[in-house]
């Protein structure tokens, strides 16, 4: 047979190794060229990854939530092989000595009955091959829990059920274990990993300030009743970005990247603003480019337009590199005060918290006000105390005294 190996690519951005998140094929499916073959898990994004070639899978380089090196064995074609039945086409064990995951049971005997166009069976998110399996076992795949992002049933998950048994999920009315241990796979183990190196790598500091924004939160109403057709409706955060371009010259280490390693930090004149953003497959944070040269209305769509490629797991790798700065907001829930963790390399992260009506004395008369805290870190072996402190205080003021951000 012609064998043709296929290295895990290079994704970019200097990624050294990526996970195996999800499988689409297993070992004997036929493919053709720019199938899916599998979901990869960057630093960044999750990428799928296609098919260069038409052919018979005959090795898998690992199991799914498995990492590999870039140009390490991804998949192994038969590419002139006779098919599915060809003879002496044996696949080849994975790495580590491990046989290739083995082929189900005819009929499973704790199978639920059902039929083969259940729609249930069908809603369930897995790859075709993983429901032929399931098929040719007799599971029912709605039985089966799954780990992957929107609860995906991998290869993996499967073979999980098998050797438990074929437990069921419980039913109503049913006890459930007390305990369940989960491994963190995915984009929870990149998020696990960035958290635990910049907390361990960068010493934090935090400043909070309070903030009085009735001035601002009536412009941004006002501006809203004045839109035009298609504009982005405002929030408060464009107000931010503008508000971080006007004064971070007077920063510029606060607008920076600093690796650690060569010791150096470069500062940006550009303003590329991260805005952290929650999705189901966790904390992934989109970027803004260029935001000095954007008008509130513009940076109101770019903010709802990159964050919503985030949520919707369509963000590529250039939507989630490159943010000098980074801004994460909790809305309405976002608490008293936070304190951030820095988005490394970047030495400054700034946080949004809740805004709220508070009794406040001005003129020596207890007035009704919209306030709201912000809380910003900083990396402390970059921005002094002082220093942060002061581009907080530069940032109340500009927010507090709403018109000065615009000229």
């Amino acid at each position: 047979m012609g064998v043709y190996s296929f290295k895990l690519p290079d994704l970019g951005e200097g990624i050294v190794e990526s996970e195996v998140s999800t499988w689409h094929v297993s070992v004997g499916d036929m493919v053709c060229e720019d199938d899916p073959l599998a979901d990869v898990q960057t630093d960044k994004a999750v990428v799928e990854v296609s098919a260069p070639v038409a052919g018979r899978i005959v090795a898998l380089g690992c199991s799914a939530g498995e990492v590999l090196a870039v140009g390490a064995e991804l998949v192994c074609f038969d590419i002139d092989g006779d098919g599915p039945g060809a003879e002496g086409t044996a696949a080849r064990p994975e790495p580590g000595g491990e046989a290739p995951i083995a082929a189900p049971p005819a009929k499973y005997a704790g199978a639920t009955p059902f039929p083969a166009t259940d729609p249930v069976f069908q809603q369930v998110l897995a790859s075709p091959s993983l429901r032929k399996r399931a098929r040719e076992a007799g599971i029912n795949l709605a039985d089966v829990p799954g780990s992957g992002p929107k609860g995906r049933i991998s290869h993996r998950d499967f073979e999980a059920f098998l050797a438990a048994g074929g437990e069921l999920a419980s039913r109503p009315g049913e006890s459930r274990q007390a305990t369940r241990e989960v491994r963190l796979s995915g984009m929870r183990r990149v998020i696990a990993r960035k958290m635990q190196e910049s907390k361990r790598n960068i010493p934090h500091y935090s400043y909070i300030e309070e903030v009085d924004v009735t001035e601002l939160e009536a412009l941004r109403q006002h501006l809203n009743t004045e839109r035009e057709d298609g504009q982005a409706k405002l929030t408060l955060l464009p107000f931010l970005v503008l508000a971080l371009v006007k004064i971070l010259p007077r920063f510029p280490h606060c607008n920076a990247r600093f690796d650690d390693v060569e010791q150096v930090l470069t500062e940006f004149d550009a303003v590329h603003v991260g805005v952290a953003t929650m999705t189901e497959a966790g904390l992934m944070v989109p970027v803004v480019r260029h935001c000095e040269s954007l008008d509130v209305w513009r940076v109101a769509s770019a903010i709802g337009r990159v964050s919503a490629l985030a949520r919707d797991g369509k963000a590529a790798p250039a939507d989630l590199g490159g943010s000098t700065i980074t801004i994460t907001s909790l809305g309405a829930i976002g608490g008293i005060a936070t304190t951030p963790v820095i988005n490394a390399p970047e030495t400054t992260i700034i946080g949004v918290n809740k805004m709220q009506e508070r009794p406040v004395v001005r003129g020596g008369n207890i007035v009704a006000r919209t306030m709201m805290n912000l809380s910003a870190s900083f990396d402390h072996r970059i921005v002094d105390g002082y220093d942060g402190a002061q581009l907080v205080q530069a940032l109340k003021a500009s927010l507090e005294h709403p018109g000065a951000i615009f000229v």
